[in-house]
């Protein structure tokens, strides 16, 4: 498969950056409490590391999230703090985020993604006819529909993806 036609798109909340969920929500501690708490939450296990060998494989990764204002500030301020730039080779500049689940869809039109890993089961229905490999990350209530590959750590991921460029993965 040629890299000049292989995009990849990837989540953050609950893919890249981690956090303990808030007893009843669907957020991580991540969301809410001061600055220093935020900055501190961990990345999800193995994501820094999988993503700095997908990178130079695609010929463009990016990451697409759904938030309000404040957490785009507080996702940016964490990618920063955290190095995830240099440390991924995801370009800081390759963010996008969007207002509902569904816009993601929008967003990997128009980015021509062709590899998509993300958390939510209604993020990958939106994505149907619009990206070929559909990634469900994480540990998942039900099991997944046979549509979309459930891969739930990055080392899961990242075999998957490396499966469907044709490289054996170890």
């Amino acid at each position: 498969m040629n890299t000049q036609q292989i995009r990849l798109g990837v989540d953050i909340g609950r893919v890249i950056i981690g956090g303990g969920v808030v007893p009843g929500s669907s957020d991580t501690q991540f969301f809410s409490g001061d600055t220093a708490r935020m900055l501190a939450t961990p990345a999800v296990p193995g994501a820094f590391e999988a993503l700095a060998r997908l990178v130079p494989r695609f010929e463009q990764v990016w990451l697409v999230s759904k938030c309000g204002e404040r957490v785009q500030r507080h996702t940016r301020q964490w990618l920063d703090h955290h190095d995830f730039a240099a440390r991924t080779g995801i370009p800081r500049e390759h963010i996008r985020f969007c207002l509902k689940r569904p816009d993601k869809a929008v967003h990997c039109a128009q980015l021509g993604i062709t590899h998509f890993v993300d958390d939510k089961l209604d993020v990958h229905q939106a994505l149907r006819g619009v990206v070929a490999h559909r990634y469900l990350f994480g540990r998942q209530p039900a099991p997944a529909p046979e549509w979309v590959r459930h891969t739930e750590t990055w080392a899961d991921a990242e075999a998957a993806i490396l499966h469907t460029l044709g490289v054996a993965h170890h």
